[in-house]
């Protein structure tokens, strides 16, 4: 295991992903583990570095429009999930030849059906969005009824979405990475109340992502295509010129959660 200077990791990925629409925030893999129970830990010593990839609302257009220009016409599963696949794996290949790298994306699932990793776990433990969960709320006005959690970005609110995790085997990180504290958006029990419902009641409408004033949304475009159901979004994108419209059908297994924990 090697020791290395973390911002010499996360300065090279974000030269590769950033002009793609995607931001890059380092973390201890023991910040992650210490959180959640042993059936849910990774399987790496606690100082290793790890890297959590989110995509922000300028991905749509600088990565995902200009990867259905260039692979239109292929069978795919679900487009933006080969587009982050591609940019991610592209970056790592290209910034890292020859490393151990373990890459986890938010759509995959375990052979027990459970995620790679928990997406909203790994935002809030490396600081970049704050996962607001049902616990949070003091006097919690819900009774027994289960109210899903969800991260705020304090750039960008709910207008983004956790992608990816990039565990660095071979890589020892030390005590000059110190934990940073998710920015608390939303520090009122009122707002996380309305956060809470607004995501597990209403997340159809978008409201909860407008929490706090974001410094951008998603484009016409983009919402029209995440407000689609996953199966007829291809059909959207051939209206668009991307893919014959009869075009093989593609697998969708991977949108049924992906609807749920706001997958755009």
């Amino acid at each position: 295991m090697a020791a290395v200077n973390v911002e010499s990791v996360t300065g090279l990925l974000e030269d590769c992903l950033s002009k793609h629409g995607f931001e890059v925030y380092p973390l201890k893999v023991g910040w992650y583990n210490s959180v959640l129970p042993s059936s849910l830990r990774l399987a790496h010593p606690d100082d290793c570095l790890g890297v959590v990839v989110l995509s922000t609302p300028a991905m749509f257009e600088q990565a995902f429009l200009p990867f259905m220009e260039e692979r239109g016409c292929q069978r795919l599963s679900d487009p933006i999930d080969q587009c982050v696949k591609q940019c991610v794996s592209s970056a790592v290949s290209q910034c890292f030849p020859g490393q151990k790298v373990d890459v986890s994306y938010d759509y995959e699932l375990l052979p027990s059906r459970k995620p790679k990793f928990l997406a909203q776990t790994a935002a809030h433990v490396s600081g970049a969005a704050f996962y607001y969960q049902q616990s949070d709320v003091t006097d919690p006005p819900w009774a027994e009824k289960k109210m899903f959690g969800v991260c705020v970005h304090p750039r960008f609110g709910g207008w983004f979405a956790i992608r990816a995790l990039l565990v660095f085997g071979g890589v020892t990180v030390g005590s000059e990475l110190v934990q940073p504290v998710p920015p608390d958006c939303v520090p009122s029990r009122e707002g996380r109340i309305q956060l809470l419902e607004a995501f597990n009641l209403h997340w159809q409408d978008w409201s909860y992502r407008d929490i706090i004033h974001p410094v951008q949304t998603y484009s016409q475009k983009q919402m029209d295509y995440f407000s689609t159901p996953p199966a007829q979004r291809f059909a959207l994108l051939s209206t668009w010129g991307f893919l014959p419209r009869d075009d093989d059908s593609p697998d969708h297994s991977s949108d049924t959660q992906a609807q749920v924990n706001g997958h755009g």
